[in-house]
């Protein structure tokens, strides 16, 4: 069946992490999947992650399957996260949210709901996004499209040209938006652009399709959801994909979820009824570990609390790693204003590097990035800082 058909590419990312596993550098640095470090190079697992297990395991007492939406008590805890406790969206019936398998589960589910109401609209996403937003939508059948966002001149957001395409996107198109930390830019939009941007989803009438995958990475749980609440109070339809994995350090639970945000309750119903039916073909009910014990450490006031501090910990620590980055690569005497990457916020960053630096790095020093010099900042340690900034010299030196 096989013989005459082509291997699939691999993946850009995780195809990277695959050669960095097989490199025999002592020395190697993998600074391109996209999962969070600690000062040793390991992803830890949160204390407030491990007490909340061993409070389902004393008392768990079925592997029965969940509902296909997922446990109530984790749509409404997540709802609660991700739209604000005192937030009107939250406290009415406009929102419903589903148990998705990670973040990428729930997009998947969302751009599947989209394709059986909406199968002529077309799908945009910010120039550059995240590589799987493109597989994702174009899997479910949709053409896709670009909004400008990062300019690779000046470091940052070309907002002037970002508003000009959204105001000219009909209603009923799809646009998929980075809520907080943009993958791979690290550049965010600031409040007064947001109110903009969602001022323009309420007259054109297109439909804001959220990624929020890094919840607290930027500045905190609460700012970061600024978009999701300004869209929320202009009562519009929206949809929202979020996960635990970076946040929660639930990797390897898969544990998100789908929010669906409707201008009224008996919307939102006809919507859930028709997300059901969407999983029920798929995946059928999502896995059930991560989302109880993220549903344990939400509603215990102890455990919220103490995850908050380490979330908070985890941002210092790559808020550190981009100050350490720019200071290491001026006294490594690589030329140039890299200031620009303390300005922006979450795991990644455009570092401003070529293909062809990244390559030499790669192949020379056992340093592993992204095409386009995407860097994340969490593979960076106090122990390889001196070693990757060196090193970052000395290939554009060869390269140029």
């Amino acid at each position: 069946m096989w013989k005459n058909i082509q291997p699939a590419p691999p993946d850009s990312i995780l195809g990277l992490t695959e050669q960095f596993k097989k490199d025999r550098n002592p020395q190697k640095v993998n600074l391109g999947v996209g999962v969070y470090k600690d000062n040793s190079g390991n992803t830890p697992i949160l204390g407030a992650v491990k007490k909340a297990e061993q409070m389902l395991l004393a008392g768990e007492t079925t592997k029965s399957y969940l509902p296909i939406s997922g446990d109530p008590a984790y749509d409404k805890a997540v709802q609660k996260l991700v739209l604000g406790e005192e937030c009107e969206t939250f406290q009415s019936s406009r929102a419903v949210t589903v148990h998705a398998p990670g973040g990428t589960g729930a997009l998947k589910v969302g751009a599947a709901l989209l394709k059986k109401f909406k199968p002529q609209a077309r799908v945009w996403v910010s120039s550059p996004t995240w590589a799987n937003h493109n597989g994702i939508f174009s899997d479910a059948g949709f053409e896709l499209d670009r909004y400008s966002y990062y300019n690779p001149e000046t470091k940052g957001l070309e907002f002037d040209r970002m508003l000009a395409t959204l105001g000219r996107i009909p209603a009923g198109d799809i646009v998929v938006l980075h809520t907080c930390c943009h993958n791979p830019s690290g550049v965010d939009l600031n409040p007064g652009q947001w109110d903009e941007v969602v001022g323009l989803a309420k007259q054109q009438g297109w439909i804001p399709f959220l990624d929020f995958a890094y919840q607290g990475f930027g500045e905190g749980v609460v700012e970061d959801r600024y978009a999701v609440e300004q869209f929320g109070a202009a009562g519009i339809d929206f949809l929202v994909a979020s996960s635990f994995s970076k946040n929660f350090g639930l990797y390897n639970e898969r544990t998100g979820a789908l929010t669906v945000i409707c201008p009224s309750g008996d919307e939102a119903a006809v919507a859930m009824s028709h997300v059901k039916t969407v999983i029920r073909t798929n995946y059928s009910n999502p896995p059930a570990h991560g989302g109880l014990v993220a549903t344990i450490i939400l509603n215990d006031p102890q455990l919220y609390q103490q995850w908050l501090a380490e979330l908070a910990d985890m941002r210092d620590r790559i808020k550190d790693m981009r100050r350490a980055l720019v200071q290491g690569l001026a006294e490594s005497g690589v030329e140039g204003d890299f200031s620009f990457i303390e300005q922006q916020r979450g795991m990644f960053s455009f570092s401003g590097l070529s293909d062809d630096v990244v390559k030499w790095l790669r192949a020379e020093k056992g340093i592993y990035m992204v095409g386009g010099g995407r860097i994340n900042l969490a593979g960076l340690t106090t122990d390889n800082i001196d070693y990757v900034c060196r090193s970052i010299a000395e290939a554009v030196k060869s390269v140029g």
